[in-house]
Formats: structure tokens, sequence, C-alpha cells
């Protein structure tokens, strides 16, 4: 064993001096010298003592007996204390947190909350027209498979697809974002109605319910008939009326369907029991449009007694609204208590079922055609309205779908832009978050034969609706 480790007899211990140089030299590891061999005894001798035997520096000494202090000058119930208060703090800071959330989830629920109050009185005015813009020509897309002209279509209520019907009688579901045909319904010839699943005469009128489930259209051949939609599975088939039937809507909400017919009746029947309800009469001429939303209660167009009438299904009353010179052929709900209408003499209406007359009315909407001196009028052959808000859409044979603005508190129309859609713009539909517009185009007025525009393309427009503030905010993320 090396002399390093054996006390000498006539110095048994270490003078403060000696231990002071010991731990400097040490640390400066100065005793030992540069070499390799030195090295490895530093190293073993390192190895080989025991921390124990080791003196600290005053220093280090000193800060760990400050440091051992302060954790000793703590009581027990001084601990107790600081840790409670900790624990205090901490919950209070949860509960602000909590608070925060809670006010901001009630400041939204408030909102949904008085936005479902206004729409059920009719009184919701979503103000989304100033902020619409034009769009390019390149954006429309065009859908074609019917080969004669559109005559009605919906858009489901997912928006991810769109029902159109024609002519031909056949029925076609299209897939929005491809555009491609989804399901084929086949119309038959006359005189196949017992053998053809589908239709045998012209479809005239479609609509789907507000879950999506059912999709209803009525033809020339005073029939109903009721689809799977998700299947274009065929389920029922309802008959009663005594004319064309020209017009179907849902009760939003339910499967209470509402049909109107040239017999100049609308008949409530409810399609979950496939059962017929009861018929309501009170027009003096064919009915041509109805429209539903929430309430018990629907809206028609009467055609040539010139008419609008409001029924109240639960009463079986009904109200009685004139305004137009022409025959009115077309009608849209925009709330509950608002509605826009359309009719041959080229004006647009705007309704209040609190009024007997229009609130607002623009003459010649869609222009005039003709030799001079002898000018006619172009017919407004389809309406449509953005539900519960300041945005409705006209259509006719002018190669215009026009875009209007309604005033505050629908007082007024002001135009907005027109969109080129060339032939007759037979049907029209907003899709419901206003996201794009949809037109149901033929050759041919979906009513009769009276013109032909052999420029014009059967099929479906879908046209995109795109809003300012959304286009600036795009550009900002690029």
């Amino acid at each position: 064993m090396s002399s390093f480790f054996i006390k000498k007899k006539g110095n048994p211990k270490f003078t403060q001096k000696d231990v002071n140089s010991a731990t400097t030299k040490r640390k400066g590891g100065g005793d030992f010298g540069n070499t390799g061999k030195s090295k490895k005894i530093s190293s073993r001798h390192n190895e080989e003592i025991s921390s124990d035997s080791e003196t600290e520096s005053p220093a280090l000494a000193k800060k760990r007996k400050s440091n051992l202090e302060e954790e000793y000058d703590e009581t027990p119930q001084e601990k107790k204390l600081r840790l409670a208060k900790l624990y205090l703090d901490q919950l209070r800071d949860e509960e602000e947190k909590k608070a925060d959330d809670e006010s901001f989830e009630t400041d939204l629920i408030a909102g949904r909350l008085q936005e479902d109050v206004l729409e059920q009185k009719g009184k919701l005015q979503r103000l989304i027209a100033k902020d619409l813009i034009p769009p390019d020509a390149s954006e429309i897309r065009l859908l074609r498979g019917h080969k004669l002209p559109v005559t009605c279509l919906v858009i489901s209520p997912d928006e991810k697809h769109i029902f159109s019907a024609a002519k031909d009688c056949s029925i076609i579901k299209w897939d929005v974002d491809s555009g491609k045909k989804v399901h084929t319904i086949a119309g038959g010839r006359k005189g196949t109605e017992d053998r053809h699943l589908g239709h045998t005469a012209h479809v005239l009128c479609m609509a789907i319910s507000s879950d999506g489930k059912y999709l209803a259209t009525g033809d020339m051949n005073k029939l109903i008939m009721i689809w799977e939609a998700a299947t274009c599975k065929h389920l029922y088939k309802f008959t009663g009326h005594r004319g064309p039937v020209s017009g179907l809507s849902f009760r939003k909400g339910t499967h209470d369907l509402y049909s109107a017919s040239h017999d100049r009746s609308v008949k409530v029947w409810n399609v979950d029991e496939n059962a017929y309800v009861e018929t309501l009469f009170g027009h003096q001429d064919v009915i041509t449009g109805l429209d539903s939303l929430s309430r018990e209660c629907c809206v028609t167009a009467g055609g040539r007694d010139r008419t609008v009438r409001v029924w109240k299904i639960a009463e079986e009353s009904q109200l009685v609204f004139h305004g137009h010179e022409g025959s009115i052929d077309c009608i849209q709900l925009i709330n509950e208590e608002n509605m826009i209408t359309g009719a041959d003499d080229g004006s647009v209406s705007l309704w209040s079922v609190n009024k007997k007359k229009p609130l607002s009315t623009v003459k010649q909407a869609h222009g005039c055609h003709g030799d001079a001196g002898l000018e006619q009028p172009h017919w407004v052959a389809s309406v449509a309205a953005l539900n519960n808000s300041d945005t409705v859409a006209s259509g006719s044979h002018n190669s215009q779908v026009q875009l209007w603005k309604c005033a505050q508190g629908y007082r007024g129309l002001q135009p907005l832009f027109s969109v080129p859609v060339p032939g007759f713009v037979n049907s029209l539909k907003f899709s419901t978050t206003g996201k794009f517009l949809v037109a149901g185009v033929g050759q041919e007025h979906r009513l009769g034969r009276w013109w032909r525009l052999k420029e014009a393309k059967n099929g479906i427009y879908i046209i995109p609706l795109k809003r300012q503030n959304i286009e600036q905010e795009v550009n900002n993320g690029q």
C-alpha cells in the first residue's frame, strides 16, 4: 500500500493549513505532474478515496448550511398553510378559466337561441347580399344528362347531391363535387304505367325532406311518387289529384307532405304512414307553385286567378293576397313571414303574410323581347330564396339569372348582378348554406312549348356564390 494512506505517528492529525493546501492541490491537479503515468495514479487515487474522507470548501459548506437552515425554519403548520394557499390559488385559477369558457358558451347558446326565435317569428334576416361577388364564367359548371328540358330540381340538405327531373320523365341524382351521375331513374313511355317503375309523363315538381330521407316527385299523370333519397328506391305512389301535380313541399322537420295540382286543390299527406290526410280548396285557377317551411302552413301561387294564398292547415283556413297583373307562375318562402313570387307579366314581388298587397314589385325584371312597339316582358319562370337572408334570385328566358338584394324589412328589391345562363331557367334553388345556386335549364318552358331556344342546352348549371370577405381572407392567407 502506498505511503500516502499511512498516518505518521508524529503527526496524527492534519492541520487546517495542510487540509487547505491538500484541497487546493487536488483541485488544481498540479501535485502529480502532467505525464500519463501521473494521470493514472491520480485517477486511481480519486477512485479509492471515499467521499466521506474529503473535506468541503468553506463556501460550499456555508451554502449547504444555509439551505438546511431554510428547510428547517418552516414548521409543519406553516408548510400546511403554504400548501393550502397554493391549492386555493390553483382552484381559483381553474374556476376563473371555467367561468370564462362557460360565459363564452352561454353567449354562443344565447345567440343561437335568439336566431331560432327570430327564425320562428319570421324576422331573421342575415345580411349576405352585400358580400356576394359575381362568379367567373369559367367557374360555372354545366351537368348534362337529360334529353329534354329540365323542369325541377332539389338539393340534398347536406349539399352533396342534386336531384333533377325533366320532360323526358327521368330523374337523375348527381354528385355535386364530381359532377357525375350517381343514379338515374329512367322515364317510361306513355301507356306503360302498369309495368314501369318510374314516371311515364313530364315530371313537374319535386321535394326532399329536411332530413334527406324521402324524395317526392309529381307528374302530368296526376301521380306523386315517394323515393328513398339515399338509394333512389321506389317506396310509395300517392293517387288522388284530378289534374297534373304542379307543386310539392315537405314541412321542415317532419315527413308531412303538401301537394298542389291543376285541379285547384292542396292535399296533405303523411309519408311515414303512407297515408292521405286532407284536401283544401280555394283557388279559382290551376295552382302553379307551392312552398312551406316549419310552420303548419303552406303558400301557393294561383296562376291566372292572380292570387297568392297562405293555407293554415290546422285551422283549415286561408289568407288571400292580390298583386300581379298576369299569371303567377312561381313562389318561394324567404322566411316564415315573407315570400317572393314571379309572374308572366315580367314582375317579381316581395310579400309579407301580414299585408294583402306586395311590399315591393319590380316590373320587367328580366327586360322585354319582340319587335318595336310590340315588346312583351320576359316571363319570370322561376324564383329562389336563400332562407332567412336578404338574397333572392329569379330566372327567365333572357339568358340571365338575376340575383337581388332585399332591403331592410323586405321593403324593396335591388338588383345585385346577373349570371349568364342561356335557355329557359325553369327551376332555381340555393344550397342550404348559400355556397352555390343551381339552375335547371331547358330549351322550352316547363309548362308548355310556346317558344324553343335551339342554342340552349338541357341540363343543370351549378353557380358558385363567392363572398368578398372570404376571398380577401384567402388572398391574405396566400
